[in-house]
């Protein structure tokens, strides 16, 4: 497939349903379709080209390329399924659910939807470790307190109510990131040891959580307090800046294009961003087709909306 250098090429190539099943059971399937229920290759397509069988004695159920997927059971044509992955997985801040909705002709609810069920196939179900030179940060994310109404604002430092993320970044490598309840040292500890990989270079601001760690990272710190950003240890640069570099780009998304987001869905939002900086080096075209391979799963609105 080509590397598309706008919207417009995308949709000209994605144009109907016929060559979005086609790109998809290759992105999925690798070209060899596979039974959903029982994972057996041993599968036969009917003449419509759309329906599959499966000719396990155990199982011969029969299924479509949508079947077990983000897709399943979706109302949308996957035209415009494609075309909403394809803007959150290559545009820097991602969609509104609002600009999504106008572009694509449905109600802001059902955009909203689609929305986080492409966040969930943004998401690496199986990250590696961090390893080598890792920075680790936390921040808080919400509403200033200025833009509030006086009776919600709150006067604990200007952190209140807004949620917790904590993240970590190899130099010159991937990200990973986590909503947290507060930093206190069982939630740090637990955090980044799940996220980096012993024997690794830490380097942290002076929060006192970190220290905990020592035993199992090479510990570094820099003192924002005493206006110290980094420093040259023997060669090692010591800094935070790669992380607060990513937190820029996440409150960036959410304040400029979303403007508020509930605690409770932060973490996709977080993941969205994950992907697009832990892709960077692939081409628009590169990214969409691994956006794909992850399509397995589903999200359904009662899950989303916790009434199921």
């Amino acid at each position: 497939m080509k590397t598309f250098k706008s919207i417009l090429e995308f949709q000209k190539e994605f144009n109907t349903e016929e060559k979005c099943r086609e790109y998809l059971e290759q992105q999925r399937w690798d070209g060899t379709p596979a039974c959903p229920f029982c994972g057996s290759i041993n599968v036969c397509r009917f003449p419509n080209g759309k329906i599959f069988k499966c000719r396990e004695k155990g199982c011969r159920s029969k299924f479509s390329v949508t079947v077990g997927s983000i897709y399943e059971n979706s109302k949308l044509p996957l035209t415009k399924w494609f075309l909403a992955t394809y803007i959150l997985a290559v545009h820097s801040k991602g969609i509104s659910s609002l600009q999504l909705a106008t572009w694509l002709g449905t109600t802001q609810k059902t955009a909203w939807h689609l929305n986080h069920r492409i966040r969930k196939m943004l998401t690496d179900s199986a990250p590696e470790l961090l390893e080598g030179i890792v920075e680790i940060d936390e921040t808080y994310v919400g509403g200033k307190e200025g833009n509030k109404h006086a009776s919600k604002r709150t006067v604990k430092g200007g952190t209140g109510n807004k949620a917790m993320v904590l993240g970590a970044v190899q130099r010159n490598g991937k990200v990973r990131t986590k909503v947290i309840p507060k930093t206190d040292t069982a939630n740090v500890v637990a955090t980044v040891t799940s996220f980096v990989q012993p024997d690794s270079i830490m380097v942290t601001d002076e929060h006192h959580a970190y220290k905990k760690l020592a035993a199992v990272y090479t510990h570094k710190t820099v003192n924002h307090r005493e206006k110290e950003y980094v420093r040259n240890e023997n060669g090692l640069k010591v800094h935070t800046n790669n992380i607060e570099g990513f937190w820029n780009i996440l409150k960036k998304q959410i304040v400029g294009i979303h403007h508020v987001v509930s605690e409770k869905h932060l973490q996709r939002y977080c993941n969205e961003s994950e992907f697009r900086y832990n892709n960077r080096e692939l081409f628009q075209d590169e990214r969409f087709a691994k956006v794909l391979t992850q399509c397995n799963g589903t999200l359904k609105y009662k899950v989303l909306i916790g009434k199921e």
